[in-house]
């Protein structure tokens, strides 16, 4: 079983990034975002399940689900939100435990944005964060999203502090616009899970 290194950090923070760099490496990386989006897939008993519950509204014409209705819904009723993170959580976690179980690379990585928030920590052996300013994160998803600096502030808001997150972190990539930097520590963070890893 591959050791598993679970990489999170708030909205704009480049987590993708610094991802992509790792795999470049040959690290598998598993995405709870990606997994999020398969246990909903056509087919999928959780995108059936919600279609039993909330209805056809929630689907696309092409049977997929209907991202936009489903969280303005849930977004105004809280207990159908609860319902669902019941529903989907697991599936998720179930999705992610096999996943790294299933790596073939020497350590994987799990990246997943609400680490802290979830209280995932167990499902991994060290916590990575990737680290930026709030005035960085501000700055890259308005631009990025093309989204206002208000709805940008909420989402921070709503997501684990900066100082939560490095709380819980064993390694730290800081990561503010000089690549040559974060390569950098990529490269000194890969060598040291390697070791890890063989132990």
């Amino acid at each position: 079983m591959a050791y598993v290194v679970g990489v999170t950090g708030g909205i704009g923070s480049g987590k993708t990034t610094v991802a992509n760099l790792f795999a470049e490496k040959g690290i598998e990386v598993i995405d709870a975002d990606v997994i999020a989006r398969q246990v909903v897939e056509p087919g999928s008993e959780g995108l059936k399940a919600i279609a039993a519950k909330f209805g056809a509204s929630m689907l696309n014409d092409d049977g997929t689900l209907n991202r936009g209705a489903l969280r303005e819904h849930v977004f105004s009723h809280p207990e159908d939100k609860e319902w669902l993170n019941g529903l989907l959580h697991p599936k998720i976690r179930h999705e992610m435990i096999t996943q790294t179980a299933q790596a073939k690379s020497s350590y994987c990585l799990l990246v997943i944005p609400l680490l802290v928030e979830n209280g995932l920590q167990s499902l991994c052996q060290r916590v990575l964060v990737v680290d930026v300013s709030e005035a960085t994160q501000i700055a890259r998803t308005t631009q990025r999203d093309q989204v206002p600096e208000e709805q940008v502030k909420s989402i921070l808001a709503a997501q684990a502090t900066r100082e939560q997150r490095l709380e819980a972190a064993n390694d730290v990539i800081t990561n503010e616009d000089d690549s040559k930097v974060l390569s950098q520590q990529i490269e000194t963070l890969h060598h040291q899970y390697l070791a890890l890893a063989a132990q």
